[in-house]
């Protein structure tokens, strides 16, 4: 089984459909494991049946205990992957989890936001860990920030190309924007906001390791990452009493129609919603 040429067939049909860098990297990841288990019993995976694949599924719910989210990534990988290289319907439905786990999102308080920011002394980082907090970030959308997207005339961030090809403005905190011009002036970044050591795209791991090591020297004992810093960005909000359906729309849940668009820039500037940063 041609298991590396199978995978970038895969990879070229996912790019081509629009995937996003990171859904493509699992989906591929989960069909890569897929394969090489198959490949011990079959030279190609069109003859496997649904029924072998249901067994896939049932040994990795066995052996590593994987979650109902992982368990429906897996199976959606599979799912795509025939579809798109082998031209192939497959009946799987019923290995998808019945019921979908609903968890509490976790998240800190102001106290600890603030204990955090005051324990990174490192300019760079501490602007890292403001803009995720302060704009209610994802990892990927913070990584691809350009200096172009700042608006400070307008005090608005504009986040393009996010989760589901969808560009959204969230708020720019009068704070943050003046720890990001002193920040500029001391590391001169050309295109991206924060940019590697060598230029280019800032690498997802230096972020959750600034986060981690600030949550350690702040004493947070309970595990903080990116995600958490923007659940608590919605969590705070609406403590303060905004609007879910204003924080639906800076978190980027909402589903945004080509003529709303600029409604929704013009609403978010009107409304004067302050950052959290600003309740510090």
């Amino acid at each position: 089984m041609d298991t590396s040429n199978l995978i970038m067939i895969f990879e070229r049909r996912l790019k081509l459909q629009r995937y996003s860098a990171n859904s493509i990297r699992n989906y591929s990841s989960a069909v890569k494991s897929f394969l090489r288990i198959a490949a011990k019993k079959f030279d190609s995976p069109d003859e496997l049946s649904e029924s072998e694949i249901e067994k896939y599924v049932f040994w990795k719910i066995e052996k590593d205990n994987i979650s109902d989210s992982h368990q429906r990534m897996i199976v959606a990988s599979i799912d795509k992957f025939y579809c798109l290289v082998l031209n192939r319907e497959l009946k799987i439905k019923h290995l998808y989890p019945s019921r979908k786990r609903h968890t509490l999102p976790r998240y800190i308080t102001v106290a600890e936001v603030k204990e955090m920011i005051a324990s990174t002394p490192n300019r760079k980082h501490a602007c890292i860990i403001k803009m995720i907090y302060g704009c209610g970030l994802r990892l990927s959308e913070l990584l691809h920030l350009k200096l172009s997207d700042i608006d400070s005339e307008r005090m608005l961030v504009h986040i393009r190309n996010s989760k589901g090809n969808k560009d959204r403005v969230v708020m720019l905190s009068q704070t943050l924007l003046e720890d990001l011009r002193s920040y500029f002036k001391a590391y001169h970044p050309e295109v991206y906001l924060f940019e590697g050591q060598n230029g280019g795209i800032y690498s997802e791991k230096s972020v959750q390791n600034i986060v981690k090591t600030a949550a350690a020297k702040a004493g947070i004992t309970k595990q903080v990452t990116p995600h958490v810093l923007r659940h608590s960005f919605a969590t705070h909000l609406l403590e303060n009493g905004t609007d879910i359906r204003y924080i639906q729309q800076l978190l980027g849940h909402s589903s945004v129609k080509t003529t709303e668009i600029y409604t929704h820039i013009t609403d978010v500037a009107k409304m004067k919603i302050k950052s959290p940063l600003d309740y510090l």
